[in-house]
């Protein structure tokens, strides 16, 4: 049956006797009551055995391949596919499928005896069919799979063995030997009868062969003779089926029974009680089929051949009834008994779903022997009894079809188990994965010899289990790890402290102290024994190691037996010598009489003393006891002893009796590690009871110390964002690092070198660096080489299958729920790591919210699962629910029903809801687990009931008035694709045989009229537009200001609804394209790719937009050499790769990829088809085209807010982007070549911005060519294009958008006034724009307006205010780990470390650190501006220091870098810095310091000063600096008559008369608290009277 549909959410379930039905057979079904005990029934009939042949080698070709659940997958899909439609060939034909074994299917037409030959021409005649319809099947793998059909008739018996809870059916007799022979020796695509079969049926009809050898025969055909019509036969035989179906709605009609609950409580006998449960909690059958990992034992029986039939009945049934006590006492359950020729096999499965336990194997092999020991000693009539025992990934299911289906397992490990079966009789076999899992000692084993056996091509290795015997030798000194010197023990200095208080303790009182470690499996008890052990041993102490498993718990004495023997030094030393050496120890000490007393402990042979001869056992035990506390006594006389007990839950009651006395009576240190799943004995409890012990929980490490683990684990100093999850504790980190090394998902970079690429596909090294900024560990070498780590750019982490360990804990946690739990954990985990009730609801439509809630309330508790951010302040509105969805709601529903408008379509329903509808895991790798266990069908239906949920959601948030993150994006791709081309979601299809026919609908993107609000509002005319009322300034920032003002929420823009983007990007676009790439919908999932990436890079999150775009890329495929040949794996439009361009090239220029950003922002214009020039002429060819002919034809542009108009906005949009990025890119070169290309790039920004009419975008553009301007020193344009940003604002307020440009807008205005000197106006705008970007959640542009707003307060000298400043962009940058916002950061705190009178954010080393690791990356090295300053400030630093080889180091760069820098704030302050150090270097620095480069003289540095005054023009803030730098340079005259002692600061000296006195931050105190400071104490100006601000200077 296959495993992709919904039923639930089609059809209501079916009643609870009809889902029994469709599990068993009619035989079952419609059988009268019996007794309890087995009663043989005869019936006469007709047998069918359909065996599949090719089955088992097909899946040893998917077991070659190692890809366990994946394989397991296909092998499911192919023969459950296969199966149900020769099961659904049966049930038309009027049979009885008894069961489905394995690849056998056996099917019964129980009749008369006189009605036998008519049955047996219908049977045949559907074996005919079957063979034609189906004899083969040819798989992509290479196997066919192919029939061979075997018939009997004659006399069935029947019998039913079991007890009052579980029950079986058996076919047994001579005729169901038949036709197993039959089939057995039937050749593929042939049909064989049985000699009776062949004697009872019509002869006359059919064209055999006679097999007189076999006594069978094969049939060939059938011999349609008139009259004989078979449609009339057909009919006749129906006549003697009184079950057949009398409906065509089903195949049967055991599932049209009326409600009988007689008819339940037998049916349910015969149904497995992991499977009645899911039944009886109403899942769909879809839901229950899973792939795990589980532990097979087959039992086989042969009995002699005189045995009776009823005889042999009651031996199977007392067989059945000890083999399923035995198998559900060890946690696994009898699945199946069938019958074979000689004998009969039992089939037990350990770890079904809600079986799991962790020792799985180790009670299998020992419920095994204990079966094997059983049949051979009580069942009489056994000939042979073998058993055999795999482990191994398994599909647990439902196989078969809608009206008659079986629960089985299917994969390679089960045709192993029964191939064990007839290669290594009369024995209890297990491959080797079973011996290895089962941690029993190897003693209870024996080694196989290797045997061939049939289609199974690498069997294994082989064991014999020997059964549980005890230990013919006490153990040896082990830990399970060894101290790693190279990974420290990790945050456990609680754990290591509560041993050395016990040490000191011990050292004190003299009494023994023990100390308990426990905690989960992984959380690192046995490293930190590890420590201990080589603490002590360092401190001189003795240490007994011993590390316990779990069949020690059933050996008496054993543990103190084997730590006494590492004790003696005897567990190590040669049989012969142990006697000698034992005897050494204890001469002295114990009397010589008394040796003999160890002779059976110790395995030596002392002589039998007299006075040991007459102890009895009691006695002689004591006496042992009271021995060992003499030699132990003795032995802390002179070094302290430590015992090291690792898992000690295993220790038997007589060690832990054994201690507590020590404890007590000795002076010694027990350390104990504990697993507290398990119970302890009474002996161990008091012990723990005990005023000398203590138990320390063993916590989970903190994610930081994980991330370091993970670090040391791969040998890296950083991993990649993807693979920073919480991993839980140590062990899952060191599996899931080796897993990642093992399967080479990784790629390895050297930290030192970064250097610009040239591809997109070689940039994860370089994306991965630009967000890093703790780099050097601690205790590392300056010179050793650091790596860092990337995951393959075909490697997709969503889907990448857990280590088997780390499923096999996970999955145990899983079966500790109850049904409801781990279903609704199941589901979560396809939904992903943040989890929405609504959703989970949509997953599970038969529950109500009561019952939802109720089971995550239980889950929560519990720990499974916990609520998203519930320490977090949560929204006022729900956040997966942005008002545009509304829109879309009312848009799809306007033509039926006007909805009322005072209602809002919300998520919630009228309940008690926690305080957030969203959930996280709380269980590391749960998850993970609980996601493989779907197949692979039912995963990708359950991922596309998630993606069509989520789709709707897949937009800005309410706040933004909803749309799309890349704007228009919908309009654009509905140009390219008419909606019915759009491709489906799902595009499966059911064959008709399976549990459920659902086609799925298809999925569309998203179409224009699914538009938003702010799409769909008309668009003003470029007249309307241009004759707005032109504003002052003051006009503008008087309307800034009583915006501000406003108190109350309902009137206020900023606060009334705060943006939720960052959560949509979290909760629905990420999860939507992670949808999409499991169902297989690469459209779809580009589209939301490009969705997430354009949302990342709003929300300034470059590595997401980076790690989306990777993504993107390689749904792509490889791109070609040749354009026209380009041919990519996904069909998308011409927009959306101009987009995909277009953000690849935003993201590539913040990871300072210039060149590489450039060429794809001309692709993106190429395709957008605005190219852009590549040589001088061509510039100025297009700057005439834009400055005339364009402005022509936009003042003839019609008003058109028609769909095409949009589909023009669109793409107008890019290009804005595209062309901005231009500018800004050709603006870090100083070059005329690159200034006429920005020149050009701006003024074609400028024409699409105004042919785009967006007020908002028109604003932002002329902001964007205020600022190119006044970096290029142009002052009057500069000027000019902020007063037209300010006209243009007119209606920027009422959008979001708008908000934005207004934000953009102020901060432009305290940068104009900072550059003109004007700080106390250019403060007061900053903390303004800084209260706009705060609420609108920019930190991009937050960030930049806290930089001015440091330099104004600065040049103030605010100091106060700076550090205030600095930590508010320290809490930004550390967020989003921006390197170029570390440099802007650090070189600030380099300028309070100069000149702020004793003030500092960060140290000197600190910011030494930043810049020794990180001045060569791309990032930096594209800053000339920042780094301009930095080297100029670190060089100033130094040569304060007369640190003249560093101060020739940095100077050398700064010289590098003043050539490339422009007359932006921070070019015109990095070429003061670079001025300061001039002449400081002058004043102090000796001549013939230099090696290198010779230092610049008085002349050279008057040059530098001549050239800022003609770069800097629009920069005047610093003119006067210079001037007076300048000044003194001249005045000083030559470098002999300066003094050093004259000009120490040249701040102090030239910045005096610009610096105002006066404190703004007392009377504006409102912006001060929203930087999180309460007060500011006055800082000692320099107090020079000024009447007014400078006036602005043009040199």
């Amino acid at each position: 049956m296959a495993t992709g549909e919904r039923v639930a959410a089609l059809r209501p379930l079916w009643p609870v006797e009809a889902r029994l039905a469709a599990l068993l057979p009619d035989l079952l079904v419609f059988r009268k009551p019996r007794g309890s005990e087995p009663e043989l029934a005869t019936a006469q009939g007709v047998l069918l055995g359909v065996h599949v042949t090719g089955f088992t080698a097909l899946m040893d070709r998917f077991s070659l391949t190692c890809k366990s659940e994946n394989d397991m997958d296909k092998l499911a899909h192919i023969f459950s596919y296969y199966i149900s439609d020769i099961v659904e060939h049966v049930l038309c034909f009027g049979g009885d499928i008894l069961n489905i074994t394995g690849n056998v299917l056996l099917a019964l037409w129980t009749v008369k005896q006189n009605q036998l030959s008519d049955i047996i021409t219908l049977v045949a005649k559907c074996s005919l069919e079957i063979q034609e319809k189906f004899g083969i099947y040819h798989t992509r793998e290479g196997q066919d799979l192919k029939l061979k059909i075997g018939l009997s008739a004659g006399r069935i018996s029947q019998v039913i063995v079991g007890d009052e809870q579980r029950q079986y059916l058996l076919v047994i007799g001579r005729d169901v030997d038949d036709v197993q022979i039959a089939q057995r020796l039937a050749q593929a695509n042939e049909i064989v009868l049985s000699w009776n079969c062949w004697k009872l049926c019509e002869q006359y009809m059919f064209e055999v062969e006679i097999m007189r050898e076999d006594e069978a025969v094969k049939l060939r055909d059938m011999r349609i003779i008139d009259p004989f019509d078979f449609d009339e036969h057909f009919d006749k035989c129906l006549d003697y089926l009184p079950h057949y179906r009398t409906s065509a709605d089903t195949l049967r009609t055991a599932l049209e029974l009326d409600p009988d609950s007689a008819l339940e409580q037998t049916l349910r006998k015969h149904i497995t009680k992991n499977l009645l449960k899911k039944i009886d909690e109403g899942q769909p059958m879809e839901y229950i089929s899973e792939f795990r990992t589980v532990t097979m034992v087959l039992v086989s029986l042969e009995f002699n051949k005189t045995a009776w039939m009823l005889h042999l009945c009651h031996l199977i049934q007392e067989a059945a009834l000890y083999i399923s006590t035995v198998i559900e006492k060890g946690g696994g359950q009898l699945s199946q008994i069938f019958m074979f020729e000689k004998g009969c096999m039992f089939f037990c499965v350990f770890g079904l779903p809600g079986d799991k336990k962790p020792d799985e194997c180790a009670h299998a092999l020992e419920s095994s022997f204990s079966i094997f020991s059983f049949c051979w000693e009580n069942l009489a009539e056994t000939k042979l009894v073998s058993v055999s025992i795999t482990n191994g990934p398994v599909f647990c299911g439902v196989i078969g079809a809608v009206a008659r289906h079986e629960y089985t397992v299917i994969g390679p490990k089960v045709s192993l188990v029964a191939r064990m079966i007839t290669a290594y009789p009369g024995l209890v076999s297990c491959d080797e994965v079973t011996y290895l899992r089962s941690m029993l000692p190897a003693y209870n084993f024996k080694k196989l010899p290797e045997k061939m056996m049939k289609n199974i091509s690498n069997p294994g290795k082989m064991y014999e289990y020997l059964g549980h015997r005890r230990c013919i030798m006490f153990g040896k000194r082990h830990l399970a790890r060894d101290r790693n010197k190279n990974h420290p023990l990790l945050d456990r200095e609680k754990e290591l402290e509560a041993f050395q208080m016990a040490q000191q303790e011990c050292l004190r009182q003299k009494k023994g102290q023990a100390v308990l470690y426990e905690g989960g499996k992984g959380y690192g008890k046995s490293q930190l024994l590890a420590e201990i052990n080589f603490m002590a041993q360092k401190e001189g102490h003795r240490v007994l190691p011993l590390k316990l498993k779990e069949a020690d718990f059933k050996q008496c004495f054993y543990a103190i037996q084997t730590l006494m023997a590492i004790f003696f030094d005897i567990d190590t030393c040669p049989a012969y010598y142990r006697q000698e050496c034992l005897h050494k120890q204890l001469r002295g000490i114990v009397e010589e009489p008394l040796h003999c007393l160890f002779n059976d402990l110790f395995f030596v042979k002392f002589p039998l003393s007299f006075k040991v001869s007459h102890m009895d056992d009691l006695t002689r035990q004591k006496k042992v006891k009271a021995c060992f506390f003499q030699v132990l006594q003795e032995a802390v006389r002179e070094t302290p002893l430590i015992f090291l007990i690792d898992e000690a839950q295993y220790m038997d009651a007589a060690s832990w009796e054994f201690l507590e006395t020590l404890l007590s009576t000795v002076p010694i240190v027990m350390v104990m590690t504990l697993t507290p799943i398990f119970t302890l004995c009474g002996c161990a409890q008091h012990f723990l009871q005990s005023s000398q012990a203590v138990l320390v929980p063993i916590l989970k490490l903190a994610t930081t110390s994980l991330l370091r683990m993970a670090c040391w684990e791969l040998g890296v100093v950083s991993i990649p964002q993807e693979l920073q999850m919480c991993f839980g504790n140590p062990l899952y980190c060191e599996v899931l690092c080796q897993d990642l090394l093992s399967k080479d998902m990784l790629l390895f970079h050297d930290l030192q070198k970064e250097e610009e690429k040239s591809k997109w596909e070689t940039l994860s090294a370089n994306a991965m660096k630009s967000t890093m900024y703790g780099i050097l560990p601690a205790g590392c070498e300056e010179d050793q080489e650091l790596y860092i780590c990337t995951v393959k750019d075909n490697v997709n982490l969503d889907t990448v299958l857990l280590p088997p360990l780390l499923k096999e804990i996970a999955v145990n946690q899983l079966d500790q729920l109850s049904l409801e739990e781990q279903l609704l954990v199941k589901c979560a985990a396809v939904i992903g790591h943040s989890i929405h009730i609504d959703l989970l609801q949509h997953l599970l439509p038969a529950w109500n919210k009561n019952k939802l809630l109720q089971v995550l309330r239980a889950l929560v508790d519990m720990h499974v699962l916990r609520w998203f951010n519930r320490s977090q302040e949560l929204p006022a509105e729900s956040i997966l629910v942005p008002s545009s969805i509304k829109i879309i709601e009312q848009t799809k529903e306007e033509k039926k029903k006007k909805p009322d408008a005072d209602s809002p379509l919300s998520l919630q329903e009228e309940l008690s809801l926690p305080q957030t509808e969203l959930l996280a895991f709380g269980v590391p790798l749960l998850r993970e687990a609980a996601w493989e266990l779907w197949p692979k069908a039912q995963q990708i239906a359950l991922h596309l009931e998630c993606a069509c949920f989520l789709q709707d959601l897949a937009c800005r948030c309410g706040s933004c008035q909803g749309g799309d993150f890349v704007p228009f994006h919908r309009f654009a791709v509905c140009s390219a694709k008419s909606r019915s081309g759009t491709s489906r979601f799902c595009s499966y299809k059911d064959t008709g045989s399976v549990l459920t026919q659902v086609i799925t609908d298809r999925l569309q993107l998203p179409t224009p009229q699914d538009s938003f609000q702010f799409q769909t509002k008309p668009f003003r005319s470029q007249e309307t537009f241009a004759s707005e009322r032109c504003r002052t300034e003051e006009e503008f920032l008087d309307q800034v200001n009583r915006k501000l003002a406003q108190s109350t929420p309902d009137k206020d823009m900023l606060t009334r609804k705060p943006c939720h983007c960052e959560e949509i990007l979290q909760f629905v676009l990420s999860p939507l394209t992670r949808h999409c790439l499991v169902i297989g919908e690469t459209t779809c999932a580009f589209y939301y790719l490009l969705e997430a990436a354009a949302a990342s890079l709003d929300l300034s999150e470059n590595y997401m937009a980076f790690f989306y775009l990777r993504k993107a890329s390689s749904l792509l495929g490889q791109p070609s050499a040749f354009s026209f040949l380009k041919n990519h794996k996904v069909k998308i439009c011409q927009f959306e790769e101009a987009t995909f361009c277009c953000l690849q090239s935003e993201v590539c220029f913040k990871m300072g990829q210039i060149t590489l950003a450039k060429k794809l922002a001309r692709q993106a214009l190429r395709l957008l088809k605005r190219s852009f020039p590549w040589t001088w002429f061509g510039v100025f060819f297009q700057t005439f085209l834009e400055k005339y002919w364009r402005s022509c034809s936009l003042s003839q542009s019609p008003n058109n807010p028609s769909e095409n108009s949009k589909k023009k906005l669109a793409v107008l949009q890019q290009q804005v982007r595209c062309l901005s990025l231009l500018w800004q890119l050709y603006n870090l070169d100083t070059t005329a070549s690159s200034r006429r290309f920005a020149c050009l790039a701006t003024l074609m920004q400028k024409n699409s911005a105004e042919e785009f009419a967006d007020e908002a975008q028109v604003v932002s553009t002329y902001v964007a060519l205020s600022q190119f301007s006044q970096n290029m020193g142009d002052r009057d344009k500069w000027l000019q294009c902020e007063q037209m940003a300010i006209q243009k604002s007119s209606l920027c307020w009422f959008s979001r958008e708008g908000l934005l440009a207004t934000a953009r807008l102020m901060q432009a205005l305290a940068y104009t006034k900072l550059c003109l000197g004007h700080l106390d106006f250019s403060i007061k705008l900053g903390f303004q724009a800084h209260e706009i970007c705060r609420h609108l959640k920019k930190p991009a542009l937050e960030n930049l307006v806290l930089s001015v707003l440091f330099r104004s307060a600065f040049l103030k000298k605010k100091f106060d205010l700076c550090v205030c400043v600095l930590e508010s962009q320290w809490a930004l940058i550390s967020q989003s780990h921006d390197i170029l916002g570390l440099a802007c950061f650090y070189s600030a705190c380099l300028d309070l470390l100069l000149y702020g009178k004793g003030l500092l954010c960060r140290s000197f080393g600190e910011c030494l650190h930043f810049i020794q690791h990180c001045e060569h990356s791309c990032i930096l090295n594209s800053q000339s501006n920042v780094m301009l300053g930095i080297h100029s400030s670190l060089a100033m630093w130094f040569a304060q220091d007369s640190q003249w080889n560093l101060v020739e180091y940095h100077i050398s760069k700064a010289r590098q870098l003043v050539k490339r820098t422009n007359a932006s704030l921070f070019g015109s302050h990095g070429f003061v810095r670079f001025l300061e150090c001039h002449v400081l270097m002058l004043q102090k620095m000796p001549e013939g310091v230099f090696m290198h480069t010779p230092p610049e003289t008085r002349s050279q540095t008057l040059k530098y000063c001549k050239e800022f005054f003609s770069r800097c023009v629009t920069c005047p803030v610093y003119h006067q600096w210079v001037s007076e730098l300048k000044t003194s340079i001249m005045r000083y005259g030559q470098r002999e008559s300066m003094s050093s002692t004259n000009i120490a600061r040249p701040f102090d000296t030239c910045l005096t008369t610009i610096w105002i006195e006066g404190e703004f931050l007392e009377e504006n105190n409102f912006f001060g608290r929203n930087l999180g400071m309460q007060r500011f104490d006055r800082v000692s100006d320099v107090k020079e009277n000024k009447d007014e601000e400078i006036q602005e200077c043009v040199c």
